[in-house]
């Protein structure tokens, strides 16, 4: 109703990239769907500096025809004509370098198969609903985002069910709930103990 890419940029942008005050980052999104997350953190990235290591999984990729229909690029401020073009043409299970300071690195897999590749500065947990896709909303998924993580990161969802706080306590997060988008009251930040 209010939109993705307001939604995105309040969610994954305002209460996760713009917290970590690094020169560089590595970023872990589970979700990489439509591409928006990559392309907002793209123009965050050139804003602020930041060199970024983007590593993105998804299991069930967007074929041409509908990721070609996005216009996201046309709201967006001083993000090259193209860029999410170049994001869904990049290919899978190697590092690219989309632009100076940016590496992305989509892999084709379920989350719960990832192999370990190091340790991330911040997660965007971009799955389904808990109600859609209970599987990836489980402490056994929370607890592979902890082992991927260092003490002082972050990872964000639009989510703040109970169930979900509930789970990233118990898998070493302190976990707060902070204002949502417009049109949803809360949502979850947490930040790996």
């Amino acid at each position: 109703m209010h939109g993705a890419l307001q939604e995105s940029k309040h969610v994954f942008i305002n209460h996760g990239f713009r917290l970590l005050k690094k020169a560089e980052i590595r970023i872990l999104e589970i979700g990489f769907g439509t591409g928006l997350n990559t392309l907002l953190t793209v123009e965050a990235g050139m804003k602020s500096g930041t060199r970024i290591h983007y590593h993105a999984v998804e299991k069930f990729p967007l074929n041409s025809s509908e990721y070609t229909s996005l216009n996201y690029e046309s709201f967006l401020d001083g993000v090259p004509e193209g860029t999410l073009q170049q994001i869904h043409l990049s290919p899978w299970e190697e590092d690219v370098s989309l632009m100076s300071g940016f590496t992305l690195h989509k892999e084709l897999s379920d989350f719960r198969e990832m192999e370990p590749v190091g340790l991330f500065d911040l997660v965007y947990f971009d799955a389904f609903d808990p109600g859609k896709q209970p599987e990836l909303w489980s402490e056994e998924v929370f607890n592979k985002i902890a082992c991927l993580t260092m003490p002082g990161a972050i990872m964000v969802t639009y989510s703040s069910k109970g169930v979900v706080r509930r789970a990233l306590k118990n898998c070493g997060f302190d976990v707060s709930k902070v204002p949502g988008p417009p049109g949803k009251i809360e949502m979850i930040r947490a930040i790996r103990i």
